[in-house]
């Protein structure tokens, strides 16, 4: 196994985010606000919080915005700084990722292959040692960031992938790809593979496996061979089971909440809750709170 640095964080983004139309015909889903921020600016904190030195974005030709907000414009900040504009133009510098310390790259994912195909899209531009896969519709809060706990957890963990994993219920877990548990250590699961979206009868657990992953570099090896699964589609999943008896698999619990923002639900949940924990919206949500209210958007 190589070593447990991780150096290389992947963002796959190439999708159309479809459940969004029309707001994403000309807005990249990633880059859809939860109040103020966009949603991808969270999984690139998290990356950086959590020391990645190289950041692979695997996104589409039409989807060119994203690039534009991930790198400094250093024009419109200048033009910021010119107009009194200073505190605002200070907050798009710290949001940008600073090519100084973070290696940026871009790669195109022309067609829509599978997640498992946007991953090996990115490996001519992986560092050596094991690789971070950060889903942006996997939106997760947390003190620590999600990343962090994994990295910390993966350096002690003798397995050579690891995936981010929550409890959900015998009712949900058919949305899911789930762990087949061997063993519990702490807040570790070793695995001996995953099943993607079983029937909740069939399901050989409730840990459920969410977009944070960290794998060994053997990946780009398996998913090269990796024949296409669900939907025509070389699926991440079924990478990662067949690797895992020869490698093994764990899966984390993380200390984070985590909302699909995927969907439009998931997306106001996160939203209410980044409120909820800001005075300046507690009016506003008050005011949606009241009987009259809820009476009349009934």
């Amino acid at each position: 196994m190589t070593s447990a640095t991780v150096r290389t964080a992947i963002f796959p983004v190439a999708g159309l985010g479809t459940r969004f139309l029309p707001a994403t015909k000309a807005t990249p889903k990633e880059l859809l606000p939860v109040i103020d921020t966009p949603l991808i600016q969270y999984a690139i904190d998290e990356a950086r919080d959590a020391g990645v030195e190289r950041m692979v974005f695997v996104s589409h030709p039409s989807k060119s915005a994203i690039e534009r907000h991930v790198r400094a414009d250093h024009d419109l900040i200048e033009t910021l700084h010119a107009r009194g504009k200073s505190h605002i133009a200070r907050e798009l510098h710290a949001a940008a990722l600073d090519e100084d310390e973070h290696e940026v790259e871009f790669v195109m994912q022309h067609e829509p292959l599978g997640l498992g195909h946007a991953v090996l899209c990115a490996r001519p531009h992986v560092l050596p040692g094991p690789v971070a896969v950060l889903l942006p519709d996997d939106l997760i809060l947390s003190g620590p960031g999600c990343l962090s706990e994994m990295i910390a957890a993966y350096q002690a963990c003798d397995a050579g992938h690891m995936v981010a994993t929550m409890d959900v219920t015998r009712e949900t877990v058919s949305r899911y790809g789930v762990l087949v548990p061997k063993r519990h250590d702490g807040r570790l699961v070793h695995a001996s593979g995953m099943v993607e979206k079983p029937a909740a009868e069939d399901a050989p657990s409730l840990k459920a496996v969410v977009g944070r992953y960290i794998l060994d570099g053997a990946i780009f090896d398996t998913l090269a061979s990796q024949p296409p699964g669900a939907n025509d589609e070389i699926q991440l999943t079924d990478a990662i089971a067949r690797d895992a008896g020869p490698l093994g698999l764990a899966g984390f619990a993380f200390s984070g909440e985590r909302f699909d923002c995927g969907s439009k639900e998931g997306m106001l949940r996160a939203t209410l809750s980044l409120a909820a924990q800001h005075p300046s919206y507690r009016q506003v949500l008050t005011e949606f709170a009241t009987p009259a209210t809820a009476m009349a958007a009934e």
